[in-house]
């Protein structure tokens, strides 16, 4: 076999493809990047499963708002990972807290090994990372539903993502961040992607303030169960790249990490619905069981690849029960966060990189003949103080950094972080889309200014149904 791709400072892009083979260092490792490739495919319907999870937990007015999101944070993310993300994040001469704007607008970056991994060309590198932060900032926004405005949030998304997230996934991935070299384990994104994104979603609904409601119940159900189920699945599909390309290459600790990413799912469904039987005397959620199931892929999203088969399952149990068990953990913050992010990603990540330092397995991380890491169990306790400081520094860093990235934008003239408030009432569908259609809107015809159309009167003898929600937060039919 070929000898490992070596990279060359001096030709960081690879080299002239008129001048010399660029696929020449990669000739019998190319199952590497074909794995990576796949995996990075894979990524991708995580974006619009967040998107479809988002819009049937919403209600019907304002729906279609998330899954349009999930297109437009893509395309702002990809832009800001062109610009100077990906330098910010991974440029090889970064300092311990973020990177340098070497690679500013991918300058050099081609077709030379990766930072990551050698085997591996340093573009797919790049996409499949882009993916991450696009999946994260997506996360993000779901502290805004129903009332954040989409142009904002876009700029929010590019600004967020240049401050918050690139900074944390220096920290944690770059062979140069401080936590990288402290170290504090995390495989797939326990700190960038879930605790940032939990506790930025908390501070977004809180300078956001809580939603209007006119002739509604405080909190709107679920609108729509099949969407919640659809969005969960192609999450947990999507897991599995997320989580199994962590790895960069392809290794037997590979397919370890896949079997822990399908078995900590199982287990989070299995914790949240026992929690649910005994709160509710023996009846079930079918969102419960998808919030169930999202718990666990936080958990194991740290610990992936460092534990045994069933410490991923313990995992996954304890971050089910622990997320089900704080359902009304925004009553006791005061705050609006109706998505449940702060909950599931925020405080799931948490767990899941505590429980890293715990279950850290020394052998099972060395699968890739690579990676050296330990836990507790693997006699190397101060690992739980590592990730203690990790999960601290997170937190914090996150949650002051958006919430002073929101005053400032809150505060510049014209920047309306949150819609008018009749606009809030009749729903983001109906103010911001011209294709989207609603029939009835008789609740808000008593209030003045609210709509400058109403809804036809129907013909004499005419029987009109009061409006049903079709799905409720635990899985029943319930009429408003």
């Amino acid at each position: 076999m070929a000898d490992e791709p070596v990279y060359n400072a001096s030709i960081p892009d690879g080299g002239n493809p008129f001048e010399v083979d660029v696929n020449a260092p990669f000739v019998g490792f190319e199952y590497h990047y074909v794995y990576l490739a796949l995996c990075t495919f894979v990524v991708f319907v995580i974006i619009p499963g967040i998107g479809f999870l988002y819009s049937g937990l919403a209600r019907r007015k304002s729906a279609l708002a998330l899954l349009f999101q999930s297109f437009t944070i893509l395309a702002v993310s990809t832009f800001q990972w062109m610009f100077w993300g990906y330098s910010l994040a991974y440029s090889r001469t970064a300092g311990s807290y973020i990177g340098n704007l070497r690679n500013f607008g991918l300058i050099d970056v081609g077709v030379a090994p990766s930072p990551g991994s050698p085997y591996i060309p340093e573009i797919l590198f790049c996409l499949y990372q882009l993916l991450f932060c696009a999946c994260t900032v997506m996360i993000v926004v779901g502290g805004a539903f129903e009332r954040g405005n989409i142009i904002p949030s876009l700029i929010f998304s590019f600004c967020w993502a240049t401050i918050v997230y690139c900074p944390i996934a220096c920290w944690t991935w770059n062979a140069n961040g401080w936590l990288y070299n402290l170290p504090a384990l995390d495989f797939a994104g326990g700190g960038p992607v879930h605790i940032a994104s939990g506790c930025s979603a908390l501070a977004y609904a809180m300078i956001l303030g809580k939603r209007k409601h006119v002739g509604e119940p405080a909190h709107g159900k679920p609108h729509n169960t099949t969407l919640v189920v659809l969005g969960t699945v192609l999450i947990w599909f999507g897991w599995f790249g997320f989580n199994g390309g962590s790895t960069i290459f392809l290794s037997v600790r590979s397919l370890v990490v896949l079997f822990n990413t399908n078995t900590a799912a199982c287990t989070g469904v299995l914790g949240w619905v026992l929690v649910d039987m005994i709160k509710h005397r023996g009846k079930f959620s079918v969102v419960g069981a998808c919030e169930g199931a999202i718990a666990g892929l936080v958990g194991i999203t740290p610990a992936a690849g460092f534990v045994s088969f069933w410490l991923a399952a313990v995992i996954g149990f304890i971050t089910g029960i622990v997320c089900s068990g704080l359902q009304n953990v925004n009553d006791w913050l005061h705050v609006d966060e109706g998505m449940d992010v702060f909950k599931l990603h925020g405080i799931g990540g948490m767990v899941g990189s505590f429980l890293t330092g715990l279950f850290a397995n020394a052998k099972v991380a060395y699968l890739d003949g690579a990676t050296e890491a330990a836990g507790a169990i693997s006699d190397n306790g101060i690992q739980v103080g590592y990730q203690l400081a990790a999960i601290c520094a997170e937190a914090g860093y996150s949650f002051v950094m958006t919430c002073a990235l929101l005053l400032i934008l809150k505060y510049i003239p014209g920047m309306n972080l949150r819609v008018h408030e009749e606009h809030e009432m009749i729903g983001l569908d109906r103010a911001q889309f011209f294709d989207e259609q609603i029939g009835d809107w008789t609740m808000f015809e008593n209030t003045p200014g609210l709509l400058s159309q109403q809804p036809a009167e129907p013909e004499p003898g005419v029987v009109i149904p009061p409006a049903k929600d079709v799905s409720s937060r635990d899985g029943s039919d319930t009429e408003k």
